[in-house]
């Protein structure tokens, strides 16, 4: 069995956050969404839900929704094919009301090359490439 991966995502603006999603590459599937939730859809394994605040708080009891614009709360990684390809994602995202950030870990960009993106709530997404190469003997 596959596994499928579901990220939830509390956001202010349900139709804007949709917007920015699929400009950065996802698509929305109308099966699983309605007026507080959009189901984004990336490949047949990876999912975002994007839930409105009001939504988003009947799976988290008492707790509050955390400010993601100040604080982090998650880094969701995820790979791409090349370095480039990251980077062509980060620029969609900057284009498009989100942040993209490179953050220097020190790994050279022939090993490894990641962002993190940040979509219109501060939600956190970390688009990485990785090398295969390297770590074969």
């Amino acid at each position: 069995m596959t596994t499928m991966v579901f990220v939830n995502f509390p956001v202010s603006d349900i139709e804007a956050s949709t917007s920015f999603y699929e400009k950065i590459g996802f698509k929305k599937n109308p099966n699983f969404s309605d007026d507080l939730v959009s189901c984004m859809v990336w490949d047949e394994n990876f999912f975002i839900m994007l839930l409105s605040h009001a939504r988003y708080k009947t799976f988290i009891g008492e707790k509050e929704i955390a400010d993601t614009k100040s604080s982090s709360a998650a880094l969701i990684s995820f790979t791409f094919s090349s370095a480039q390809s990251v980077k062509d994602f980060g620029k969609l995202a900057d284009e498009n009301g989100g942040k993209s950030l490179y953050l220097d870990n020190g790994i050279s960009e022939e090993m490894m090359y990641g962002l993190e993106v940040q979509d219109l709530d501060g939600n956190c997404l970390e688009p990485v490439w990785m090398n295969s190469e390297m770590g074969k003997n």
